[in-house]
């Protein structure tokens, strides 16, 4: 069953965003590789892919369990219609708030590099992703760049 987030939810987050800075790369660069993604200081300063991410497809992700699937661990208010929010991660809402664009796309391409190898939270952009992985996932990432540039789009909507 295919959830989509309600235009209202995400229309009163795109306030915010108007404000953040959205970097892009100089003449429209291509997607950079999940192995190519560089960490300075346990962030991420360059887009993964060329488009700015756009926060309504970045809900859409965030929200698909057969995408992102954040809210299996994560609460966010303004999403409160979807049935079920997890707490095995942090409440992501304010996340615009206490964390940068830059820490925010390091933490969903690989927040293991960023918490450490025992994060629980997998690498979204990442071919690191376990010891079994079976045949028909290796070698593929959970999310694309475009995607994770998407999420990182929703996420910096969330405000306090």
């Amino acid at each position: 069953m295919k959830r989509t987030v309600t235009k209202s939810i995400v229309v009163g987050c795109l306030a915010v965003l108007a404000s953040v800075p959205v970097t892009v790369a100089a003449g429209g660069a291509a997607t950079v590789a999940p192995d190519d993604v560089a960490f300075t200081d346990l962030t991420v300063t360059a887009p993964v892919s060329a488009p700015p991410g756009d926060p309504v497809r970045g809900a859409e992700v965030f929200v698909s369990r057969s995408l992102g699937n954040c809210l299996a661990c994560h609460e966010v208010t303004v999403l409160k219609k979807e049935l079920f929010h997890g707490n095995v991660g942090p409440s992501l809402d304010g996340a615009g708030d206490r964390w940068s664009v830059a820490q925010l796309r390091a933490i969903v391409v690989d927040a293991k590099k960023v918490f450490g190898p025992e994060a629980m939270m997998p690498g979204f952009y990442s071919n690191h992703v376990g010891l079994h992985v079976d045949k028909e996932h290796a070698g593929k990432t959970i999310l694309t760049a475009d995607q994770v540039e998407d999420v990182v789009a929703f996420l910096v909507t969330l405000k306090e």
